[in-house]
This record gives C-alpha cells, structure tokens and sequence, in this order.
C-alpha cells in the first residue's frame, strides 16, 4: 500500500520489538505496532514533502478516541488539530475507520490516541487518501 514516497513512522509513544511502529505503515492488517497500556498514546507519520491528504483510513483494534494533527513543517513543535474521531467498540474484529481530513496539506501526520477499550490498542495500518 504504501512505497518509498508515503509517509513513515518516525516517532511512536511506546515500541515492542515484536510489535514495532513500522508495521504500521507496512500495508498488512495481520502485522501491527502494540501500545504499553498508558494513554495518550501517539506516533507520527511525516511525508517525504507537503503532501494534499483527502484522509486516512486507520485499521486498529480497542482504540475509543483518536485525534490527528498536522504540521506544515520539519518542527516537530508546530502541530495544529485536524481532526478527531470516537471509534466504536467491535469485540474481537479490527475497527476500520475513515477519517476526512479535508485536503489538508501536511509533512507529519501525529495520531494520539486519548483512550481505549482496554489498557492495551494496536494499530495494523493507516492508509492515506491523497
């Protein structure tokens, strides 16, 4: 799904050496990146170049509340919110949800999970819709 020029985790709350954040951008839904059982939890995506996004589609299992921000630059300092989502609980199968993000131009993409359905999430991939 995703090649050299799609984005690419560079920072995750929390790595398993099972688990690792990469898998997150690895287009397969049976690989994920684990998070440690404290919330917020976040990893961020960046962009080769300021990128126009339509949206993202995250697949992921026990997140309850996602916020996305963006940046414009290379700062890692200069977020700004885009969007925020409430999943719903799906007991035992992956949540798949689609999320605008109104054409939204971005170099980073940071993704915060504020809370879960259990102590543990997982993320198995973000797609991006550009």
């Amino acid at each position: 799904m995703f090649d050299s020029v799609g984005p690419h985790v560079v920072m995750a709350a929390s790595s398993d050496e099972n688990h690792p954040p990469e898998n997150i951008t690895d287009g397969n839904t049976k690989t994920f990146w684990i998070s440690t059982g404290m919330f917020p939890q976040e990893f961020v995506l960046r962009f080769a170049e300021p990128t126009q996004i339509s949206g993202v589609t995250v697949d992921s299992y026990n997140v309850k509340h996602l916020k996305i921000d963006k940046n414009t630059t290379q700062q890692a300092s200069q977020f700004e919110p885009v969007a925020e989502k409430e999943f719903e609980c799906t007991e035992g199968q992956l949540q798949s949800n689609y999320i605008s993000l109104n054409g939204s131009s971005a170099t980073q993409l940071r993704f915060i999970i504020a809370s879960g359905y259990d102590h543990f999430v997982s993320v198995h991939r973000v797609s991006v819709k550009y």
